[in-house]
């Protein structure tokens, strides 16, 4: 079985998230999709409402599914018996970070770094971004999956003008 994990904060999910994801599970047969859980940041959302959204949001693709981990990726991939990370690409300055770890990741491991670049549409779009849009009351409707959005606006209350 060919199986690949798309790691990542998600905090939140956004539609560049989902793009890569879709296309991650068009191309393995299992796409994991792992939360990272970091203590030494606090984030929007808990790791549980991150998973919650995330299975919610791939619940139509049926070769997703959605797990936390801490610690090292690799030591995750190696328990989900996946061989190849997937990385979505916004812009060039995003490819030398992901390349030392990816370099790092085979050296460690052998896990193999797939690096897809995000569609067009997304590549300005960040969880930070669409956070700080949704703060003060801005529509963050095209870029996140409605429940997403929902989320957000329960979450932020914009300030008064």
């Amino acid at each position: 079985m060919r199986r690949a994990v798309c790691p990542g904060s998600f905090d939140p999910v956004t539609n560049g998230h989902l793009d890569i994801v879709g296309r991650a599970s068009r191309l393995f047969d299992e796409v994991i999709v792992g939360v990272l859980v970091n203590q030494s940041k606090s984030g929007l959302f808990t790791v549980e409402e991150r998973i919650e959204m995330l299975r919610e949001v791939t619940s139509s693709y049926g070769n997703v599914r959605v797990e936390s981990f801490r610690g090292l990726l690799v030591d995750f991939c190696r328990a989900q018996r996946a061989t190849v990370l997937i990385k979505g690409l916004r812009a060039v300055s995003d490819f030398d970070y992901e390349l030392q770890m990816a370099q790092m990741n085979i050296g460690l491991a052998g896990v193999e770094t797939l690096f897809m670049p995000t569609n067009p549409l997304y590549s300005f779009l960040s969880s930070s971004l669409v956070k700080d849009v949704a703060k003060w009351g801005g529509d963050v409707t095209p870029h996140v999956p409605d429940v997403v959005r929902d989320a957000l606006k329960a979450r932020l209350v914009p300030p008064p003008a």
